[in-house]
């Protein structure tokens, strides 16, 4: 487990779940409108004038992310794009899965870090994408397949041994870079629409990139008008710490799936905690919800939860006393990408079944 904690700029000491740094980008593109076209007069009212998306000029500049090495701190740097990327490495499955969604699983030439359960949905085009490793790839594995753009989670860029490599390296090499907004520190549900609306630029895909932001908006919307019914909770990160001992982690850096699970009405009882969080804590603020992450590789949470429930130290949590420990796919809320919503919605309707 060793090996999942270093994907982290911030250590987790007893955790067992893997989480990533995420924050804002902002970013720029070189453009041009559509010409439109005048609607004949007619004696009736004239419908709307639908905007036509936008066709991308290169080369084109996308305001972007880097930073000193492990642990820094990121700050914003340009990439130019001469053209559209012809060969992708994605360093995790969740970034995989949002270019399949975008139409470009022929751009790509490789994918690493399967950790949790893949989008069902995209599946069948999933399997076309060569898997250069199930784990975190090496620098050496990611640049082995010649691509001109990796893209995906910003703490895997990195020169360790399960880094794909520092931004500079990279684009030293001449093979351009997009750290995925969604997993730097102060992100929120923005950050993803801000990444699908950069990458349908980068790719001249923005038609699809604008319809895919708005289907993500309205399934936002319902998770929030949901959360009504439901009604407000707090919630912690948990995890076996080993022996069915439970950890807790503050999920403080994690403000993209904070963001996402306070559309389902969870509010983070530890989002303003850093450092470790003891037992003693996490029974003395008593959250109303536990939420333990499953990936692959991991201690088989049933295992955890028998444990967990049947700890006599922990009998007076709501959590325990109410069977509100629940399950959240690791790919899917630490994938930085869209699948978040597939997590969430499953998440929500069993909330509303525990009602």
């Amino acid at each position: 487990m060793k090996k999942i904690f270093k994907r982290y700029a911030s250590p987790l000491v007893m955790l067992v779940m893997a989480l990533m740094l995420a924050a804002c980008s902002s970013g720029t593109g070189n453009t041009k409108e559509a010409a439109g076209t005048a609607a004949p007069a007619s004696s009736s009212p004239a419908p709307a004038e639908t905007a036509q998306p936008a066709k991308t000029v290169y080369p084109l500049t996308i305001e972007n992310h880097t930073n000193s090495g492990e642990g820094t701190e990121w700050k914003a740097k340009p990439q130019i794009f001469d053209k559209a990327p012809d060969k992708v490495v994605a360093n995790t499955q969740g970034a995989a899965e949002l270019l399949i969604k975008l139409g470009l699983t022929d751009k790509m030439v490789g994918v690493a870090a399967l950790y949790g359960a893949g989008d069902p949905a995209v599946q069948e085009e999933f399997m076309k994408i060569p898997v250069i490793s199930q784990e975190y790839a090496s620098k050496e594995l990611v640049v082995g397949r010649g691509p001109d753009l990796v893209l995906g989670r910003g703490g895997l860029f990195a020169d360790a041994d399960w880094g794909v490599g520092t931004v500079e390296g990279l684009n030293e090499l001449g093979i351009r870079t997009f750290v995925q907004s969604t997993s730097l520190a102060g992100a929120t549900l923005d950050s993803l629409y801000k990444d699908i609306e950069q990458l349908g630029q980068i790719f001249d895909v923005q038609e699809r990139a604008a319809a895919y932001i708005a289907e993500l908006k309205e399934r936002a919307q319902k998770l929030k008008d949901g959360a009504a019914a439901t009604g407000a909770k707090t919630f912690a990160y948990v995890s076996d710490a080993g022996n069915g001992a439970i950890a807790v982690y503050s999920g403080n850096v994690d403000t993209f799936a904070g963001d996402v699970l306070g559309l389902l009405g969870l509010t983070n009882s530890y989002a303003d905690v850093t450092g470790e969080i003891s037992k003693e804590q996490l029974i003395a603020t008593n959250p109303d919800v536990m939420l333990i992450s499953v990936y692959t590789g991991g201690v088989d949470p049933e295992q955890t939860l028998k444990a967990f429930y049947a700890d006599p130290s922990l009998q007076s949590l709501k959590a325990i006393q109410n069977k509100a420990i629940y399950k959240i796919d690791f790919n899917q809320f630490w994938g930085y990408s869209y699948s978040i919503f597939d997590g969430a919605e499953k998440l929500a309707s069993e909330l509303a079944a525990a009602k």
